[in-house]
């Protein structure tokens, strides 16, 4: 890339750039070289706004201006921003520069539809906007300052954003609005405070696809107020994101372990208005209290940010600062920077923490709470503020209470030892410039600017959120921590001795057997396994990959799956995809390089974790099924084994997407049931999104039960008929017809014991899946159950 170019795309960028595109473009230019799910868009660079400056003859002008400014006074950096405002907005912006904007913003669709099939083959949403190729797009238009967003110093919301622009000469009157933004009384302050030349400072303007959020939010990939890296800290709300980062209503709060992705903490608050697009403008709408109290995503939705926010820090080696929104079911990236406040928190933590957890006041009892938002305890007298007009009032020690703050705030917020809000989050405005100044903060303390009166002294506990009227004495010893079509599978192709509304399918593995199995009266293949397949080919799929001869592999799989799938049409046959254990998947030609030795591969590297982990392993099997389908045969499936957690489903859903396997006609993804969590928490499972499942009972009764079905010794302890075992069996089976899902069983039980078939037909399965040497006798059985049952 050209370091003088005037425009850059997204993808003509990254990290290293900020000198050119500011810190908001160069992160998005990395994110979106990262194939990270971010609206596209482009960048008018730095050299544009020098390049106008110099130009329009306004350097010195400038420098004039900002050389007899008395920082301390308000009104003086007011008066001085006004004017170099106005000199910005008056300048003429040079021709070349106008046309060369209009010819990019025109191209922003086309280029976006363009990347989406390269990188992901999104064929329906290409088609659509196909269509929409020559509207004009809505954008937002943002500030990019270049020392913005630097790990030393966070400029965030310095400088102007402009939301739902549409048109050319909207953009271009935009684009000078932003250039003028970066003298904003906060934004020239700001910079004398943290010692940045302001004619050396220049600004890139993003100019960037709106995203139409219906929820949007704030991430941290640590705990902003503890610095605990474990956990993912998130904020959320309805509506645009302007109000979340305003502090104009107090988001719900999530955290989540980063290992695990399991929830730690919800906090739903009330969401009283949300911001909106009408139109190419804004607009505020009220939300009834039962909307406003809903919880603002889903438990998928919460997994789906928590799973992007690990990949973006993983990718910058460094904790990040994330901004997102949701649009269509989808969540989008609008912005990462890294988080600047780590070291100044740290500090605060380690000496007022222990401190907070043990309060002794006069009155134990706190007059107002809200949520902490920087660590530390401040005592003194309550000044309370309404607009920035009134920040001359804050003098050093005062207590700042203000409905919200935004960056104009700043100057009093630097003079206050403590600062409480009314609304706003721990990802908010105030929130985050207190934790950099070091500041005690409590935000979203409802009704504060009422409750708490002007020259009243309070102690303000950031850690814990609480507000105490009067000083507080802290004793070594005392007080305690507060922490604070899915209904069935289609059966038919052949006649049948004997129907029965719960279909009865066999489990299979070799492809000769294919063939004769077919013509027995069965309704399709409730379980083809993979590895006797895999087997056969003989070559650990990862020497395919190292050769770079995946074609063969691919070819190989596909060959026998559609031995299957011609067979059985159009029944359905559902595969399993790969479940070969270390020990078994070492046994392949080249497997000992690719496969780690494990003590215990029952347990370990195995079913859906795997795919996770080699991606380039799963994607051959999903070409191969692809193949299938290509040859016209629509009814074979997919079935995940061994999946642990639902996050992993998550991310399988994802590759699949990608894969563009959802597109193909018919085509049907199913997960098996064996591990103890996803049964006892399937209802998780199944909000994420599957057509149906599979109970495989080998595993799933080894793991209830603690015991290991090879071991003699211990083998009369292995029963499926065990009462705990029916209990869930019965209890996965009542889940999925409560979400009208398809639900088997296709472990040995199903084969051995009819008193078990019987108790799931009476709870609903709509399907078994059997060895072939017990069909018919199954199929019998299950008519007999059926007739009793009058089903």
């Amino acid at each position: 890339m050209t370091p003088k170019k005037a425009i850059v795309w997204f993808d003509e960028v990254n990290k290293g750039d900020v000198g050119l595109v500011g810190g908001k473009g160069a992160n998005l230019g990395e994110m979106t070289n990262a194939n990270l799910p971010v609206p596209y868009g482009f960048i008018v660079t730095s050299n544009a706004y020098f390049d106008f400056i110099k130009k329009s003859n306004l350097e010195h002008k400038i420098k004039e201006v900002i050389s007899i400014i008395n920082y301390d006074n308000p009104n003086e950096l007011q008066q001085a921003s006004a004017h170099i405002k106005k000199l910005i907005i008056d300048s003429d912006m040079p021709v070349k520069l106008s046309h060369t904007i209009i010819s990019y913003y025109e191209q922003i669709h086309a280029r976006e539809h363009d990347r989406q099939i390269r990188t992901e083959g999104i064929l329906k949403k290409a088609n659509k906007s196909l269509k929409q190729l020559y509207k004009p797009e809505i954008v937002a238009v943002r500030s990019s300052a270049t020392a913005e967003d630097l790990p030393s110093a966070s400029f965030a919301g310095q400088q102007e954003t402009y939301l739902n622009v549409q048109g050319d000469s909207r953009l271009l009157v935009k684009v000078k609005d932003c250039w003028a933004s970066l003298f904003t009384p906060r934004a020239i302050y700001y910079r004398h405070q943290q010692g940045f030349d302001n004619i050396k400072v220049g600004l890139a303007v993003v100019v960037q696809r709106m995203a139409q959020s219906d929820k949007s939010g704030i991430a941290f990939s640590i705990d902003p107020l503890t610095n605990d890296k474990g956990k993912i800290v998130i904020e959320a709300i309805f509506g645009l994101g302007e109000y979340i980062v305003g502090g104009k209503v107090t988001p719900d709060h999530y955290e989540v372990d980063k290992r695990s992705f399991v929830f730690l903490k919800k906090e739903i608050k009330e969401q009283k208005i949300l911001m909106k697009r009408a139109g190419i403008s804004n607009t505020e709408e009220r939300l009834s209290k039962e909307r406003g109290n809903r919880q603002k995503i889903s438990d998928e939705e919460i997994t789906k940010v928590a799973m992007l926010v690990k990949d973006i820090e993983k990718h910058y080696f460094f904790p990040q600062d994330i901004e997102w929104a949701i649009e269509d079911d989808q969540v989008f990236i609008v912005q990462s920077r890294p988080i600047t406040t780590m070291k100044s928190t740290q500090s605060s933590v380690a000496g007022s923490q222990s401190k907070a957890d043990q309060l002794i006041t006069e009155n134990r009892i706190p007059i107002l709470t809200g949520s902490p938002a920087s660590p530390g305890i401040a005592t003194g007298p309550v000044k309370i503020i309404y607009t920035p007009k009134e920040i001359d009032k804050i003098k050093p020690g005062d207590i700042l209470v203000a409905p919200l703050t935004n960056p104009d705030y700043v100057p009093a917020m630097k003079k206050a030892a403590a600062i409480v809000t009314d609304r706003g989050g721990r990802t908010s405005h105030a929130a985050i410039v207190s934790r950099e100044l070091g500041v005690p903060a409590v935000v979203g303390a409802e009704n504060a600017t009422k409750i708490l009166k002007n020259d009243m002294f309070v102690t303000v506990n950031g850690a814990t959120g609480e507000i105490f009227k009067g000083k507080i004495s802290v004793h070594p010893q005392g007080g305690q921590a507060r922490v604070d079509d899915n209904s069935s599978h289609p059966a038919g192709g052949q006649a049948q001795k004997i129907k029965t509304r719960t279909h009865a399918y066999v489990n299979l593995a070799e492809p000769e057997q294919a063939h004769k199995i077919a013509l027995m009266n069965v309704d399709g293949v409730g379980l083809l396994r993979a590895e006797f397949m895999i087997a056969q080919i003989g070559t650990h799929p990862k020497e395919f990959i190292r050769l770079k001869k995946q074609e063969i592999f691919i070819n190989r799989l596909a060959k026998d799956l559609t031995t299957f799938a011609k067979a059985f049409s159009p029944r359905p046959v559902i595969y399993r995809a790969t479940d070969f254990k270390t020990n078994e998947y070492d046994h392949l030609k080249g497997g000992k390089e690719f496969e780690p030795h494990e003590e215990n591969p029952m347990l370990g590297f195995r079913g859906a974790y795997r795919y996770i982990a080699n991606p380039d392993v799963f994607e051959l099997e999903l070409e191969a099924i692809k193949k299938v389908f290509v040859l016209g045969y629509q009814n074979l499936h997919l079935m995940i084994p061994f999946v642990r957690v639902p996050w992993e489903l998550i991310k399988i859903k994802e590759m699949v997407k990608k894969s563009g396997l959802y597109e193909l006609p018919g085509f049907k993804l199913l997960i098996m049931v064996e591990v103890p969590a996803c049964a006892l928490y399937l209802e998780e499972f199944l909000k994420i999104g599957v057509s149906g499942v599979s109970v495989g009972t080998n595993d799933l009764t080894m793991m209830l039960l603690g015991v290991d079905r090879d071991n003699e010794n211990i083998s009369q302890l292995y029963d499926e008929r065990n009462p705990v075992i029916i209990k869930v069996l019965k209890e996965i089976v009542t889940t999925a017809t409560k979400y009208n899902v398809t639900s088997s069983i296709c472990g040995q039980a199903a084969s051995d014991y009819p008193d078990l078939v019987e108790e799931l037909v009476k709870a609903g399965i709509t399907s078994v899946s059997i060895n072939p040497d017990a069909i018919d006798r199954t199929r019998e059985s299950i008519h007999n159950i059926e007739k009793k049952l009058k089903l």
